[in-house]
């Protein structure tokens, strides 16, 4: 990959890996994990304004990419449980990261998004 050239999708494939994971919700999914495993229910508490239908599609994005294991624990109803595997875990780092930077930079943002939105000439180039 030449960094310098275009970020086009074939000329770029991380892009590939990166998509899925770089998500508000998948994001929330593996904070929600990293702490420990959780049922369905479990998440949407820890998750609220996700819905039922997004939240579904997460799990299976997050579990066919390798991230999440799925864990059927059987019984009636049949009880699911979502952990993150070993590859999952190796996100945790980023991922703290970068919620590390947002919380030290939140104020510097939403200054600059009020900025922008009432139309301040302060705007960097």
């Amino acid at each position: 990959m030449d960094p310098s050239g275009p970020l086009r999708p074939e000329a770029c494939p991380i892009r590939d890996i990166l998509d899925p994971v770089g998500d508000k919700w998948s994001i929330l999914v593996i904070f929600a994990l990293g702490q420990e495993p959780h049922r369905f229910s479990a998440l949407q508490t820890r998750i609220p304004d996700v819905s039922k239908k997004m939240l579904t599609q997460t799990l299976r994005s997050l579990e066919r990419d390798g991230l999440i294991l799925r864990e059927e624990l059987g019984g009636f109803p049949r009880r699911v449980t979502y952990r993150l595997s070993t590859l999952g875990e190796t996100l945790q780092t980023p991922l703290a990261a970068m919620a590390e930077w947002g919380v030290a930079h939140m104020e510097q943002v939403l200054g600059a998004r009020q900025s922008y939105d009432g139309g301040g000439s302060d705007r960097e180039p």
